[in-house]
């Protein structure tokens, strides 16, 4: 008797614990189900909100098309987010008479990179190109501007001797002085960290007084050291990849850069730019640098993550459209979105990870691993997540989720650059009649594929099969690292 009741209370138990174990299992199905369901919900707003169809696309264009013409405008009523300056004033190249060795230098934050190359006209490729980069020293950095001209008239008279013009040529023989071309690639806070007692590199144009200092504190060094160069103007180096473009393509008329910030420079004709008729030529053409990171829009398909983003930010207010579309910021609001989904359901179980609480820590090439990983099991979406904020416990509901985020933000970034060229397109009026191209470069668009292909097909939709062949878009590789020689190139505004 004693033995059954045991027995019977053995099986009590177990089936009790069978039970307990069952309710515990529906109990954590039902809580998955329900974090599931809510990030689900989160991403379905977000991806609402994130939504470019091609009527928004083309508020879009429009918006950006008419605040261009407001910029140009001499009407200081002119309303506009954008504020446009003159970057260059003096022909573009033809692609057909420009023959000779050239040479240029492209300064950067703590380097500067000098490059040379032999034209042969006729839209021909270069031939003999080199570039060299070259590091400034710390003490030159901390130094004064004079010992900064110094130290890269020098490094410019070491290179042209080891490539001079011609091979059998003596460097330094007498002759009229030669344009050298003169870029400056700016960081992704528009200034450099050449600082102290030399001077602050920002973003220059036409008008700039830096501009104007830098170029004659240079040009004193060339003729010091006794080199047959002279530097007439400094431009952001946008300008020179649209130089290049238009040595190769008559019909170029804009440059992109989509990289970690973005930025466009275009080609448009003087008299259409009443605000500097006073200054500038009254025909001809002339090269505008956009600042388009600066567009902003009722159009613009803004978040609360977007928001917060900005308001975070040290120019709140300021970048709009650069904070949607640039490297610096995609990965960001990616990160924004996921922390989140784990504070409100769970996405990566009950804890956040503390890691991804820290601003900027999600950069774009690694946003861009994880939203191009095609392997079955998500593994660089693991690999991904463990390295940046180290994250484990991921299920394979989380991966796809991370992986559907990053698309969202990436489709709604390329597709409104997109619409930013179709603009540019739309303000010279050659939409519906003439070919133009446009060339592009940048991290985003060399190395995201996604991006690019987004990019791509944007345009494609906004103009339909009809007009699609319109605006071409290339890569600006032909054109890359040389842009300040194609500047050197550039016929002088009384040739």
């Amino acid at each position: 008797m004693k033995q059954q009741v045991a027995l019977v209370a053995v099986t009590t138990t177990a089936a009790t614990v069978v039970a307990v174990v069952a309710l515990v299992k529906q109990y954590w199905k039902v809580q998955q189900d329900q974090q599931w369901g809510k990030c689900q919900r989160i991403m379905r707003k977000f991806a609402r909100e994130c939504a470019t169809p091609v009527p928004k696309l083309w508020q879009v264009a429009n918006a950006m098309a008419s605040d261009m013409a407001a910029s140009l405008s001499s009407s200081d009523e002119a309303k506009t987010s954008l504020n446009m300056v003159v970057s260059y004033v003096s022909p573009l190249l033809t692609g057909i008479d420009e023959k000779g060795m050239y040479y240029g230098l492209n300064m950067k934050q703590t380097t500067f990179s000098i490059v040379c190359g032999r034209l042969l006209g006729k839209n021909e490729p270069i031939i003999d190109l080199h570039v060299e980069d070259v590091s400034i020293p710390p003490n030159v950095m901390i130094g004064t501007s004079e010992e900064l001209y110094d130290f890269i008239a020098l490094e410019i008279a070491k290179f042209v001797s080891a490539h001079p013009e011609n091979h059998d040529e003596t460097p330094g023989s007498p002759e009229s002085d030669k344009k050298l071309g003169f870029t400056l690639s700016c960081a992704e806070d528009k200034s450099t960290a050449i600082s102290g007692s030399v001077i602050t590199l920002k973003k220059f144009s036409a008008d700039a007084t830096g501009e104007n200092e830098m170029v004659t504190g240079l040009n004193q060094a060339l003729e010091k050291h006794g080199l047959n160069f002279r530097v007439h103007a400094l431009v952001d180096d946008i300008v020179g990849n649209l130089a290049g473009g238009r040595y190769y393509d008559k019909d170029c008329v804009a440059a992109i850069t989509l990289g970690k910030g973005s930025n466009a420079a275009y080609v448009d004709a003087a008299q259409l730019a009443p605000r500097w008729h006073n200054s500038l030529p009254k025909k001809g053409e002339i090269v505008i640098s956009m600042e388009w990171g600066n567009f902003n829009s009722c159009h613009l398909p803004i978040t609360q993550y977007d928001s917060s983003l900005d308001a975070a930010s040290s120019n709140p207010g300021n970048r709009i459209f650069e904070k949607l579309i640039s490297g610096v910021y995609l990965g960001e609001i990616v990160r924004r979105v996921l922390l989140w989904m784990a504070q409100d359901a769970a996405l990566f179980g009950q804890s956040v990870p503390p890691k991804l609480l820290i601003p900027y820590l999600l950069r774009s090439p690694d946003m861009a691993a994880m939203h191009q990983d095609t392997s079955e099991d998500r593994e660089v979406v693991h690999e991904k997540l463990m390295e940046v904020f180290g994250i484990t416990n991921l299920t394979p509901m989380a991966t796809e989720i991370v992986a559907e985020v990053c698309d969202i933000v990436t489709e709604r970034g390329a597709r409104l650059a997109a619409a930013g060229a179709v603009a540019i397109v739309k303000k010279l009026g050659r939409i519906d009649n003439r070919r133009s191209l446009i060339i592009m470069e940048g991290g985003l668009y060399d190395h995201y594929r996604i991006f690019r292909n987004y990019l791509h097909s944007g345009v494609w939709e906004m103009l339909g099969n009809e007009l699609s062949d319109n605006i071409v878009i290339e890569h600006s590789r032909r054109v890359s690292g040389a842009g300040p020689l194609f500047l050197a190139a550039s016929p002088d505004l009384d040739s």
